[in-house]
C-alpha cells in the first residue's frame, strides 16, 4: 500500500499502560513500514469532526485510535458509512470491540494488524440517534459505568470492586419492549429486569461474553435481558448467559416464564419509566425514557486479523 498514509490518536488516560513506549513503538514500525503517519491527542470531548478535512486534504487512509471502546465509539461516530479504515491499539479497560474482532491486547501484534491494513465493513447501531459500535446497557451495567467513570484509577481491578459494590445495592427496572415483526406489525410485552443489553459484538470487555452468538457482521443486534430475580438466581443466570448457556432466538420466547432471554432482531424500542441508567460502549450515557434502536448496517471500515 504505498499511498498509506494513519493518523494514530492516543488516548492519554485510558486503561492502566503508560503511553511513551506506544509512541516509541508506533513511530519505530511505521517508519520501517514506510508509511506516512502522525500521532495526535484524542480529544476529552469526544467531537472528532476535525478528523474530516484532515481525511480529506492530506488523502488519509487509515485512523488507528490507541484508547478504549468509548474512544473508538466517538471516531467511528464521526466516520460512519466513509471509505476510511479504522484500527485499533487496545489501550481501554475492557477493549470489547478489539477482542470481539479478534485483535490482541499486545501493541506490537496489534501494530501488525494495522500495518498489514486488512479491513472489512462492520456493523454498528443507533440509540436514539447516537452511534454505537459495540454495546449498550440499560440498568445494571449503565449504573457501573456511571460509577466507574468516577473512579480515579482505571482498569480491570477497579472495575470488579465498582461491579461489585453496585451489585449488592442494584435494583430492578420496568420496561416496555416492543418488537416489530417481518411485515412491521410490533409485538409488545412488558419485562423487570435488573439489565437490557444491546449487542452489536459479543462482549462486556475484558473477554467476558454477554451475547455469545453475536456477530458484527449479520446486521443483527442481540439482545439480552436479565429478568428481576434473587440475587443468587441473577448471579446465576449471569452466569449461564456468559458460558452461553441460554439458546439464541429471533424473538423472545416464552417471556413470560424464562429468567434470561436472548434474541436477535435489527431494531426494537425501549419504555423505561423509571430511567434505569445508560451506557454506551462503556461510557455513561444520559438516560430517557424511551430508546429507540436500530442496526447501521456496515457502518465501519474496521481494520482486524
Amino acid at each position: 500500500m504505498p499511498n498509506k498514509k494513519i493518523i494514530y490518536l492516543i488516548n492519554p488516560i485510558s486503561g492502566t499502560r503508560g503511553k511513551r513506549s506506544l509512541h516509541d513503538l508506533i513511530t519505530r514500525r511505521t517508519q520501517e513500514a514506510g508509511f506516512e503517519f502522525s500521532i495526535l491527542p484524542t480529544d476529552a470531548a469526544g467531537n472528532y469532526s476535525f478528523l474530516i478535512p484532515l481525511i480529506e486534504t492530506e488523502k488519509v487512509t487509515d485512523i488507528v485510535i490507541c484508547g478504549g471502546d468509548g474512544t473508538v465509539s466517538a471516531v467511528a461516530a464521526e466516520l460512519k458509512g466513509r471509505d476510511t479504515r479504522i484500527g485499533i491499539i487496545p489501550m481501554g479497560s475492557g477493549n470489547g470491540l478489539a477482542f470481539a474482532a479478534g485483535i490482541p491486547s499486545d501493541p506490537a501484534k496489534a501494530m501488525d494488524i494495522i500495518l498489514a491494513g486488512n479491513a472489512s465493513w462492520i456493523d454498528g447501531f443507533s440509540i436514539n440517534g447516537r452511534f454505537s459500535c459495540m454495546l449498550c446497557g440499560i440498568g445494571f451495567d449503565g449504573g457501573v459505568a456511571h460509577l466507574f467513570a468516577r473512579e480515579n484509577r482505571r482498569g480491570l481491578q477497579t472495575y470488579i470492586k465498582v461491579t461489585l459494590s453496585y451489585f449488592l445495592r442494584a435494583r430492578s427496572y420496568p420496561f416496555t419492549i416492543d418488537l416489530p415483526d417481518s411485515s412491521g406489525t410490533l409485538t409488545s410485552f412488558p419485562v423487570e429486569a435488573f439489565f437490557i443489553d444491546i449487542a452489536n459484538g459479543n462482549q462486556f470487555g475484558n473477554n467476558v461474553t454477554i451475547a455469545p452468538r453475536a456477530d458484527l457482521h449479520d446486521g443483527l443486534l442481540d439482545i439480552v435481558i436479565v429478568k428481576k430475580a434473587s440475587r443468587l438466581r441473577l448471579l446465576l443466570s449471569a452466569i449461564r448467559q456468559v458460558m452461553g448457556g441460554y439458546k439464541v432466538t429471533r424473538a423472545p420466547v416464552n417471556a413470560g416464564t424464562k429468567k434470561v432471554l436472548y434474541f436477535q432482531t435489527p431494531g426494537l424500542v425501549i419504555a423505561n419509566p423509571e430511567g434505569a441508567p445508560l451506557h454506551i460502549d462503556g461510557d455513561p450515557a444520559p438516560s430517557a425514557n424511551r430508546f429507540l434502536i436500530e442496526v447501521a448496517p456496515k457502518a465501519i471500515r474496521l481494520i482486524q486479523p
